[in-house]
């Protein structure tokens, strides 16, 4: 009889990954904690399985959307090569994977800086005032950045960044060369999902979001140089070739000709399709991938098949 075991970790959001070089130049800080925590918890359970009736060789691990993201962060943790080895096998639904940027990257660091603001913290001084501020002024921020972000260029904002020791380069670039700690690797991502990322304004001609959008080309072409911001305008052109505003793509039968749809598309295949893909596909013995398309097939539908 094959027992199972699960084991959750969740520190989110400014708590898990506030980015900067101040959290770097800190002896008594980390970059990653959420990543950390988590990385913690699998060694917990290489050490104790055995005890619980499980092999520490034959470990898999599994997570949806964010969830999903950690998974991968895992997958390449530590260029691929963490030993003891950890788990054998992931299995990736959806997962949140948006750009990786190093974290004094001016996009990492712009975070750090508009947090450590907004707790009145700002200054010389600025990580060894913010570990003094109480909580829900902590909260608040990171908050009011999330929202900051939302539906325009890094949709909710906190995210895992390289940090040079535990994430040590780009999921692309580490997946290229098989740097993966996983022998199996499953993946997958929902047809419409990328559309619960998108600014609503985009499915109509009334005006919504910050700032306002509409069904117009010009008002996708805003949006998607937003999205994408380091793109250049050769590859914003090539991208619009690729996803033209009337085409066609798998399961969609009968093609599609808005502009939701087609952001949708582009947003779902930069942060969960590809993400998917590329994890699944440097396993270093098999590799699985499926899209789920039973309606409405948006992001998080399949987890009502999902059972603990």
């Amino acid at each position: 009889m094959q027992r199972l075991h699960t084991l959750t970790l969740c520190r989110t959001n400014a708590f898990g990954f506030l980015p900067g070089r101040e959290i770097a130049n800190d002896p008594s800080s980390d970059l990653n904690p959420g990543l950390l925590d988590q990385h913690f918890g699998l060694q917990w359970v290489n050490k104790y399985i055995a005890h619980f009736g499980g092999d520490p060789n034959n470990v898999a691990i599994w997570g949806q959307s964010a969830g999903a993201g950690s998974v991968v962060a895992q997958v390449i943790a530590q260029n691929g090569q963490t030993t003891p080895r950890l788990f054998n096998k992931a299995l990736a639904s959806s997962p949140f994977w948006p750009k990786t940027y190093n974290y004094d990257a001016p996009q990492a660091q712009g975070i750090y800086d508009s947090f450590a603001n907004m707790t009145g913290c700002s200054g010389s001084n600025s990580l060894q005032c913010l570990k003094t501020v109480d909580l829900q002024t902590l909260r608040n921020a990171a908050l009011a950045i999330s929202g900051s972000h939302t539906y325009n260029t890094s949709s909710y904002t906190w995210a895992p960044v390289i940090d040079g020791t535990f994430l040590t380069e780009s999921l692309s670039n580490a997946t290229s060369k098989g740097a993966v700690n996983i022998d199996y690797g499953f993946g997958v991502y929902n047809q419409h999902e990328g559309e619960n990322f998108i600014a609503p304004g985009l499915q109509g001609a009334v005006n919504t979001g910050s700032p306002p959008y509409n069904s117009s080309i010009a008002s996708f072409q805003h949006w998607v140089s937003g999205f994408l911001p380091g793109l250049t305008p050769q590859d914003l052109h090539n991208l619009q070739l690729v996803y033209p505003d009337v085409g066609t793509t798998e399961a969609l039968a009968g093609g599609y000709n808005s502009t939701y749809t087609r952001a949708g598309l582009i947003y779902r295949d930069s942060v969960l399709a590809c993400p998917a893909y590329w994890m699944a596909s440097a396993a270093h013995k098999a590799s699985y991938l499926a899209q789920y398309i039973i309606s409405p097939a948006r992001h998080a539908s399949d987890t009502v098949w999902v059972s603990c």
